[in-house]
């Protein structure tokens, strides 16, 4: 008989960046965790120190196909997270948000557990209010290239508060802004890891445009502790809620960072402009301080001396 006081959780895209560092925190605490990853972004090394304990399982599972499991609270971390990867099969970027959710919708439904949605900043595509609140319905243009991924989330939202009011589902939602840290895919075309492997390798440090657009860039550690505490939240808080760091950096900033932290002799060059690039990108974080009594508290020079130590070592 299953200890009463365990949750069975299951944690969907568990073997990626974000997901495996959620199911670090899971199983440490005492949850029954069940990982599922179909390894298209995600890495079994991610997870591996964990497939000894006997709380924490893997399964290689496709969420755009439905999956029949037992859980009492599902996290819905799955789909491809950065521009080279959800663009590299954009059809398949938007089957996984969108038949992803109704799935794992479906599952929840059936299980009658509580479901959160790993949703995005990218909802607010390109925006005209500064800094981006909850309320903000946002500029996304629906027919660019990174639209699988922008419109793939917003419809994946949407299905989530069709099935709360329709079918009276627990349902959470928290807008991830730009994390880094640990982990992440070192050829994933994100701006934090592509900075470092460059600065590492002696390469030359690309910079779009001319490096004046702005991110905040969130620590994982302080990410996964609001996206905890939202799911252990009440009921009744649904979201949407910005979660993410409101340190504002432009991007020539953020490699000069790097190039002085990695003692690198890089060069810092300009590239041009990709399509539908955002110039501007920072949470108000007011409703997460309110809600969910959270803020960020890892510094950007402490999260990078962190990550550039990970990158180090398979640089």
């Amino acid at each position: 008989m299953r200890e009463k006081w365990k949750k069975r959780v299951l944690v969907t895209g568990g073997a990626g960046f974000l997901g495996s560092h959620l199911c670090d925190r899971l199983v440490a605490r005492g949850d029954d965790v069940l990982c599922v990853d179909n390894f298209y972004t995600g890495s079994k090394s991610n997870v591996a120190h964990l497939l000894g304990k006997s709380n924490f399982e893997l399964m290689r599972h496709d969420v755009t196909f439905p999956l029949y499991v037992e859980v009492d609270e599902i996290y819905n971390l799955a789909c491809p997270a950065s521009p080279v990867h959800y663009q590299h099969d954009p059809v398949q970027t938007t089957k996984t948000s969108v038949h992803g959710a109704i799935n794992m919708l479906g599952l929840a439904k059936r299980c009658k557990a509580k479901i959160l949605q790993a949703s995005t900043s990218e909802v607010y595509g390109d925006p005209e209010v500064h800094p981006q609140q909850e309320e903000y319905w946002g500029r996304v243009n629906p027919i660019g290239i990174r639209s699988c991924y922008d419109e793939g989330k917003r419809c994946a939202e949407t299905l989530f508060f069709d099935y709360h009011r329709q079918h009276q589902l627990r349902i959470k939602v928290v807008r991830i802004f730009n994390t880094y840290g640990p982990r992440m895919h070192p050829d994933d075309g994100r701006v934090v890891s592509n900075f470092i492997m460059q600065a590492l390798q002696g390469k030359d440090i690309t910079l779009y445009g001319d490096g004046g657009q702005t991110r905040s860039f969130c620590y994982v550690d302080d990410l996964l502790e609001a996206m905890i505490r939202m799911m252990d939240g009440p009921d009744d808080f649904t979201g949407p809620v910005n979660i993410g760091n409101p340190g504002e950096f432009s991007m020539r900033e953020l490699a000069e960072q790097v190039v002085a932290l990695t003692g690198s002799k890089s060069k810092i060059v300009n590239l041009p402009i990709p399509a539908d690039d955002p110039r501007q990108r920072r949470p108000d974080l007011a409703l997460a301080r309110k809600m969910l009594n959270w803020e960020p508290t890892i510094a950007l020079r402490e999260g990078l001396e962190k990550t550039i130590a990970y990158f180090a070592q398979i640089a």
